[in-house]
């Protein structure tokens, strides 16, 4: 008769999880004076991923007032961005930054997924991060 061997206890270390987004110095500076200047208490900027628009999705941003359970949380060059778990996969590997000219100001995001844009500018068309396991 074999004898089992036990099941070990120890679990595997989990490989570092990636950070969803990283932050310009613009972005940093922005965000930080959005902070500042707010009427209420924010602790960042909450960023997601819409449907809607011409190509299918937009992104969005707004103020945090709390940190949900549920929020994967970014710091960066001393902010925070919140980003909504259902768009962490959209997100993945993205560079926000701040653009600001004579006809406007707004952040902009480098996306390594997107794959297309409306030519309004408005809208995006966004596929999953391909995660490597």
């Amino acid at each position: 008769m074999t004898q089992a061997t036990p099941a070990s206890s120890t679990p595997k270390p989990r490989r570092p999880r990636p950070q969803v987004m990283r932050l310009t110095d613009a972005a940093a500076q922005r965000i930080t004076e959005l902070t500042q200047r707010a009427d209420s208490e924010i602790v960042g900027l909450r960023v997601g991923v819409k449907n809607g628009g011409c190509a299918g999705q937009s992104y969005t941003v707004e103020y945090a007032h709390e940190i949900r359970p549920t929020d994967e949380v970014v710091e960066d060059k001393g902010v925070k961005i919140l980003v909504d778990p259902k768009a962490v996969l959209f997100l993945l590997g993205t560079e926000m930054d701040y653009k600001a000219d004579k006809m406007q100001a707004q952040f902009v995001f480098n996306n390594p997924n997107q794959i297309s844009a409306c030519g309004c500018g408005e809208s995006v068309e966004l596929r999953p991060a391909k995660i490597d396991g």
